[in-house]
């Protein structure tokens, strides 16, 4: 995280005390396929076939694997959900997260109906990606129409409900992140008021700098200025690991480094969901990775994964969600992510 405590000391003091009280996808950027290079956070890569697998405790906990139905889309879209739900039970999924609720070509359907189909898949849906604001007031996000995103992601039986939109609503200065958070707080009470945890899901800008204080990095302000009975997060690994390929220097060239992991460790009841998305390590990348399935990459899961599940009470209190933006072939890289993530054992 960034050293702020001499640069503002109201914002360290709210992390400080945020601590002290126990904080111990329809828009996922597509079209960027990178992440970060495999600075100290990305740690030894793995590789394909590279996995720990064998003896030992199963890295992933029972009952919380998912995966980001935007990842399947092309299937939803021509398929349905029915046959897409299916094939995810045949993989040995147990979750599904949303980016959005209808089936495309394949035509309409209710949300009783798809929780039904989830549910007689042995699939409990998780959460779901809906947008922050729009210019659009009839517009389906956050800002716009509140009410009815909560209405139907209760509908749904959803026990998360969250953004992939950045806090950039009103610019990329402190203030504008103070502002965007008190709004955030206000979506989070509204889900809590119906037994769901509002939260943010972050791409690589979120780890930059406020543009009217280059030693704040804007992420911090949003652990800041957010409620953690409120507002919760998922990390996206692989953004992340890009973020902190793009941003472990200030515009001025000095170091400001951070590990994604550290932030979980210190405040992991924050972090309820975590996309696990894999990259191949290329710093002439602007991002620092080539995005591909998971397993295939230099990401080390075996790791993080095992760095936040050892952690007392932990283990089964954060949900992974499987996720590719481009995949080659959706269904062969479900079931290839399933398959590694399973094979993973703890390190004795």
């Amino acid at each position: 995280m960034s050293r702020i405590s001499d640069i503002d000391p109201e914002l360290t003091h709210r992390l400080t005390r945020r601590g002290m009280l126990g904080v111990a996808a329809g828009a996922t950027a597509a079209a960027l396929l990178g992440a970060a290079a495999s600075p100290a956070g990305a740690a030894p890569a793995t590789g394909t076939g590279a996995s720990t697998t064998g003896r030992g405790r199963p890295v992933l906990p029972p009952g919380r694997l998912g995966i980001q139905l935007y990842s399947l889309r092309d299937k939803v879209s021509t398929l349905g959900f029915a046959p897409v739900f299916a094939e995810l039970k045949k993989y040995g999924y147990d979750e599904v997260e949303f980016a959005g609720y209808t089936q495309g070509s394949a035509g309409p359907i209710t949300l009783a109906r798809l929780r039904r189909l989830a549910r007689d898949n042995g699939l409990t849906p998780i959460g779901s990606h809906v947008g922050y604001y729009a210019d659009d007031p009839n517009a389906y996000t956050f800002a716009q129409n509140l009410t009815k995103v909560l209405d139907d992601a209760q509908a749904l039986g959803l026990k998360h409900i969250g953004t992939a939109s950045g806090p950039f609503r009103y610019g990329s200065t402190v203030d504008a992140w103070k502002r965007a958070a008190e709004e955030f707080n206000t979506y989070g009470a509204a889900a809590r008021a119906r037994g769901m945890k509002f939260y943010q899901h972050n791409h690589s800008d979120e780890f930059g700098f406020a543009t009217d204080n280059p030693k704040v990095r804007l992420y911090d302000v949003l652990l800041a200025e957010t409620d953690p009975d409120l507002v919760f997060l998922e990390m996206d690994i692989f953004w992340a690991y890009a973020g902190q390929f793009r941003f472990s220097k200030r515009a001025d060239g000095t170091a400001s480094p951070f590990e994604p992991l550290d932030y979980v460790l210190r405040q992991p009841h924050r972090y309820p969901l975590f996309h696990v998305k894999d990259g191949v390590s290329d710093p002439s990348n602007q991002f620092g990775y080539r995005m591909t399935d998971v397993g295939d990459g230099d990401i080390d899961y075996q790791r993080f994964i095992s760095a936040v599940t050892r952690l007392r009470g932990e283990r089964s209190a954060h949900h992974w969600q499987a996720e590719h933006d481009n995949p080659v072939e959706s269904f062969a890289f479900a079931r290839k992510s399933s398959a590694h993530l399973h094979s993973l054992r703890e390190k004795c």
